[in-house]
């Protein structure tokens, strides 16, 4: 028997320092609800989640980007919808103006009506817009009354992950209203609204429906595109957790089984310890 070096006490303190490492392990996955708390702990699996976590959170700004173009859409299409309903207007206008049942001084009165409910057309063509991006001219204000050039919504995780809705122009310029505008500007002299005027407000209906239809078909695909991604993130995050999360159960279970050994190994090193006083018998 040898005392200066206590080999059992030494092997038995080895496989307590591992043992109080894997505890102390579990007890931080227990804690942080973890799995994966440092590279240490798996490093393969600790680059897929970070990668798998970068996905989500692009999938997540994309639905975000969706979302937003789907709230500029039907900002878009509301405000042409009660342009729709002035150009009815306009157009009914006309036709009791150009009959001779209407008095002369009725006809004045419906010619300024339809003035100003082209100014109005107008009026919403300059104020429509999205957190300020006219979406019905080129700008807001009585001088952008060019085209407004199509809008693009980056709606996935790419760059080419990309909806674009088209050109709009929704005011009298750009419905050919034009020759109605100076027919009933103020002090003009009326004249009848003869058929190429009523054509021309008809032809005005179909081009803003066409607007219209192009704005609906683009939502359709927007929000098409926010559902599949929204079941993309789903799936993303459910696989980032199987990786980066701890197993509540497995864990609790290999925690029980450490604390177990640890005490284990705490009676082991004082019974290593005892043994050497056995030597004591021997120089009795």
């Amino acid at each position: 028997m040898r005392i200066n070096t206590n080999v059992s006490s030494l092997n038995a303190q080895e496989s307590a320092t591992k043992t109080n490492n894997a505890l102390s392990s579990s007890l931080e996955k227990l804690s942080s609800g973890l799995r994966i708390n440092k590279a240490a702990d798996d490093a393969s699996g600790l680059a897929i989640a970070d990668k798998l976590r970068t996905q989500a959170t692009s999938i997540n700004q994309a639905t975000d980007n969706g979302n937003s173009a789907v709230s500029l859409l039907q900002i878009a299409d509301k405000s042409m919808a009660e342009q729709s309903n002035i150009l009815d207007t306009v157009k009914a206008k006309m036709i009791q103006a150009n009959t001779d049942t209407t008095s002369d001084d009725g006809k004045e009165s419906i010619k300024n009506d339809i003035r100003k409910l082209l100014e109005q057309l107008n009026n919403i063509a300059e104020q429509t817009n999205y957190n300020g991006t006219a979406l019905l001219q080129a700008s807001t204000g009585s001088s952008g009354t060019g085209t407004m050039t199509g809008l693009t919504f980056q709606v996935g995780e790419s760059a080419n992950d990309t909806i674009t809705v088209g050109n709009i122009q929704s005011n009298t310029s750009g419905l050919s209203l034009t020759s109605i505008v100076n027919n009933v500007s103020a002090g003009a002299t009326f004249t009848s609204y003869d058929l190429t005027a009523q054509t021309a407000v008809d032809d005005a209906i179909t081009k803003l429906n066409e607007f219209r239809s192009e704005i609906g078909s683009t939502q359709n695909q927007v929000e098409s595109a926010v559902r599949n991604l929204m079941t993309q993130a789903t799936n993303v995050n459910a696989a980032e957790s199987v990786i980066r999360d701890v197993d509540y159960a497995q864990e609790s279970a290999n925690f029980n089984k450490q604390n177990i050994i640890a005490q284990a190994g705490s009676y082991a090193i004082s019974q290593a310890n005892t043994v050497q006083q056995n030597v004591l018998k021997l120089l009795q």
